[in-house]
């Protein structure tokens, strides 16, 4: 008898899943050899390869300026997420509240949430308390859209925190601030590394928030490639979008040793 027909096999799936990454993948691909054109608009490379974009950039006080903002802001508000995000997840993790569920669902809206709805709301919020185009308003938006991020990271740790160690702890006299800071936050630094990261690239590459809240006084660098792409065609544009994605993959290559390091570890633990 002859084979039931399958409409997918298992080679269709891989060159699919293989087409989307593709897909995904191409339009940053494409930042690098426009980033070293040779050509004073952006446009791809000619004649040759050049680095003179770069050199460009690297000698602007402008894209300099915008570059130090959002290393700036970004350090701020992943280090708020990081605080506030931990806090409520090791709130919610030791809680037995009927209310944890709903803390848990606030705690993830800003990934819900469209970022062009924060976008206004932000605006309207921050228009009557006057930290409009300051970098107070900024680093609060984007430490409130980066929680999500630790929270989640740090709720992961704490499912495969062992309860009894933190027993232990306090059957031998440890105080809660003792038990905390010696034994439970120790044990879920791979949590805390990785929601911290994962906030600084959200703050680091955000630009939507920041098109509504900031004017003249706080230009990041996400926003002037932005107005850039809307103003004009300089290819150092390309050359500054280039360096976010290193940027960032080196930030998430970090993310991934460390998760792994951590899963190895624990596996080891567990085998013992």
């Amino acid at each position: 008898m002859s084979q039931p027909y399958r409409l997918t096999t298992p080679g269709s799936l891989g060159a699919a899943g293989w087409l989307i990454a593709a897909f995904m993948l191409l339009p940053l691909v494409v930042v690098f050899p426009v980033s070293l054109t040779d050509q004073p608009y952006l446009s791809m490379p000619k004649a040759a390869l050049s680095l003179d974009h770069f050199q460009r950039l690297l000698r602007s006080a402008d894209w300099l300026s915008s570059a130090g903002q959002s290393l700036g802001i970004a350090m701020l508000s992943a280090t708020m997420a990081v605080i506030f995000g931990a806090s409520c997840a090791i709130g919610c993790w030791r809680s037995r509240s009927k209310i944890v569920p709903f803390i848990q669902v606030a705690m993830i809206l800003p990934l819900v949430v469209p970022p062009l709805v924060y976008a206004l709301g932000y605006y309207r919020l921050l228009l009557k308390v006057d930290l409009l185009d300051t970098f107070s308003g900024v680093i609060l938006a984007h430490f409130v859209t980066a929680i999500p991020y630790v929270f989640i990271t740090v709720t992961a740790s704490l499912a495969a925190f062992d309860r009894k160690l933190e027993l232990a702890a306090k059957s031998m006299g440890a105080s809660v601030f003792q038990t905390l800071f010696q034994v439970v936050i120790p044990n879920i630094r791979a949590g805390l590394a990785s929601g911290a990261i994962l906030a600084f690239i959200h703050s680091w590459d955000e630009v939507v928030v920041v098109l509504f809240i900031a004017s003249r006084k706080v230009y990041t660098l996400p926003r002037r490639i932005w107005d850039g792409v809307s103003s004009d065609l300089d290819p150092m544009m390309a050359s500054a979008a280039a360096l976010l994605i290193v940027g960032s993959l080196v930030l998430f290559a970090l993310n991934l040793l460390i998760t792994s390091r951590n899963s190895i570890s624990g596996s080891k633990g567990k085998a013992l």
